[in-house]
C-alpha cells in the first residue's frame, strides 16, 4: 500500500468509523454511565475487533459469507436479536449519580470482548469492511495477505480517535446526567436508538 493509498484509506475509516452506528451509539452510553477509565476497555475492543474484523474481510472471509445467503440469513436475525439484547441492557442500565444512593452497583460496562465480538454481529460493520475490500484491495499490489494486514492497521489508527469522540462525548454528558432519573431518560433514549438501528440490518 502506497502513502497515497493508505491516506485515502485513512481518511475512509476516520469517517466510516466517526460516523453515528450502533458501536457509536453503545461507546456513547458506556462513556456516560461508566465514565472515560472504565469505558476504555469498550473503546479498545470496538477499534481492534473492527480492525480485526477488516483484516479477515478483506482476506477472503467476507465473500464468502457475502455470497452466501443461508449465512447472510442467519447472521442478520442473530445479529438483530444480540442488538436487541443490548438495547436491552443499554436501556435498563441501572444509575450510576451519587443521588441514587446505589453509586457502586452500577452495571458492568460492556468489555473489550463483548465490543469487539459485537462487530460481527454490527450491520454497519459489515458494510464499512466489504465496501473497503471492494474498494482498496488491488490485484497488481502486494499479497493478499499483507492487502489484508494493512488495511486493518490503518483502519485502527484512523478508528482511535474516531471512536474516542464518542467515548468522551459520553463522559461530557455525565455533568448533565447528575441525577439517577436523567440517566434513566439517557438510558431510555440509547437503548432506543441502538435497537431503532435494527430496522436498517433486518428490512
Amino acid at each position: 500500500m502506497s502513502l497515497e493509498q493508505a491516506l485515502a484509506f485513512f481518511i475512509f475509516a476516520f469517517v466510516a468509523a466517526v460516523t453515528p452506528g450502533p458501536s457509536n451509539v453503545l461507546l456513547t452510553a458506556t462513556g456516560a454511565n461508566a465514565g472515560l477509565m472504565r469505558g476504555l476497555p469498550c473503546l479498545f475492543g470496538v477499534v481492534l475487533g473492527m480492525g480485526f474484523m477488516m483484516s479477515i474481510v478483506a482476506f477472503g472471509l467476507g465473500s464468502v459469507v457475502l455470497d452466501s445467503p443461508q449465512i447472510m440469513e442467519a447472521l442478520k436475525w442473530g445479529g438483530a436479536a444480540f442488538l436487541l439484547w443490548l438495547a436491552w441492557k443499554i436501556a435498563t442500565a441501572q444509575p450510576s449519580a451519587p443521588e441514587s444512593g446505589d453509586e457502586g452497583q452500577a452495571g458492568k460496562p460492556i468489555g473489550f470482548l463483548g465490543a469487539a465480538g459485537f462487530q460481527w454481529v454490527n450491520p454497519k460493520s459489515w458494510l464499512v469492511c466489504a465496501g473497503a475490500a471492494s474498494t482498496y484491495l488491488q490485484t497488481d499490489a502486494a499479497g493478499a495477505l499483507v492487502q489484508s494486514l494493512s488495511l486493518g492497521g490503518v483502519f485502527v489508527l484512523a478508528a482511535l480517535p474516531s471512536s474516542f469522540i464518542w467515548l468522551a462525548a459520553g463522559v461530557a454528558l455525565q455533568q448533565v446526567l447528575r441525577d439517577s432519573k436523567s440517566q434513566r431518560r439517557f438510558n431510555l433514549i440509547m437503548g432506543g436508538l441502538l435497537a431503532g438501528s435494527v430496522i436498517y440490518f433486518i428490512r
